[in-house]
């Protein structure tokens, strides 16, 4: 598909693009194939050749004459699992979207059906595509935030008792959200440097602008990353406080039933000249001493607050 930039993307034929060439700057988004075979018809000065297997970072190079690179996106709903991908070269003429996925066509589209421009350029273009992979993220990284604090709530009323594989989940996506986000600002500083001129530089505010809302973004990551560190030691803590308690309770049974054993071990040994053995009350006593051992304990124990 090729669109000039007008005050909308105006969808237009290859010869129509050719024509205006100099004139009006173009969006072309082709197959890798078509890539290939019209390659020279864009006039591109490339020192090295585009990376065509799906790309697995975002990033841009700069050429003699010539900007190229490639975006890898994650998908939103599924932020660890596949990516989007497609390769990208650009001049002062206009800019090349390599994409086999379709995934390419259905930004410019939605550019080109939502977006009307006061002064149509390819810097506004290249702002309003950008802006499109960013778009959802806020709302998403707000999504988390709650989520977090609903584990927060559910870890100060005990109803969580082990790490929760969900804080895992949540910990992956945002350090792959946070990598995104700095090739997102390599990206945007590599336009902003506007090393070969393609861009006016009254125009540049639109790559600074980008650059900002995604640092922010990446602060907001970096602070949820933090969080659920917080809230991973915060679930060490209820752990650690819950087996105090269960040693607690042992250290009291052990506590009672020492002078028990001590009283058991005693009597048990039968030696021949033990008065108590021919005592007649020596049982009962036995048993009356053992309960009140018991008691004592008890008391002993609550009144220093150990139970």
């Amino acid at each position: 598909m090729y669109y000039l930039i007008k005050e909308s993307l105006t969808p237009c034929l290859p010869e129509e693009m050719e024509k205006t060439a100099g004139k009006t700057q173009y969006v072309a988004v082709l197959t890798t194939g078509e890539w290939q075979q019209r390659q020279e018809c864009f006039d591109m000065l490339i020192d090295m050749d585009m990376e065509m297997n799906p790309p697995h970072e975002t990033k841009a190079v700069v050429n003699q004459d010539s900007l190229t690179g490639s975006f890898s996106i994650p998908d939103r709903s599924d932020i660890s699992g596949t990516r989007h991908s497609f390769s990208f070269a650009l001049d002062e003429k206009g800019i090349v979207l390599v994409d086999d996925s379709g995934y390419a066509e259905k930004l410019v589209q939605a550019i080109a059906s939502t977006k009307k421009w006061r002064l149509p350029s390819l810097e506004r273009f290249l702002y309003d595509l950008l802006e499109m992979m960013i778009g959802q993220d806020l709302a998403l990284l707000e999504k988390t935030e709650n989520r977090l604090n609903q584990l927060e709530e559910e870890i100060l009323k005990g109803e969580i008792e082990s790490y929760p594989a969900e804080m895992n989940d949540i910990r992956g996506s945002l350090l792959d959200l946070r990598i995104h986000y700095e090739q997102l600002i390599d990206l945007g500083q590599e336009l902003e440097e506007n090393e070969n001129g393609f861009f006016r530089d009254e125009n540049l505010r639109y790559f600074h602008m980008f650059t900002e809302r995604v640092i922010r973004l990446q602060d907001t990551v970096t602070g949820q990353r933090e969080y659920v560190t917080q809230l991973r030691d915060l679930i060490q803590s209820h752990l650690d406080v819950k087996q105090n308690r269960i040693m607690t309770v042992l250290t009291v049974i052990t506590s009672i039933f020492l002078p028990l054993t001590l009283i058991a071990g005693w009597y048990g040994m039968n030696f021949r000249y033990m008065p108590e053995l021919e005592w007649r009350f020596s049982y009962p006593a036995v048993i009356v001493i053992s309960i009140l051992i018991v008691i004592l304990c008890l008391f002993w124990f609550r009144k220093k607050k150990w139970m």
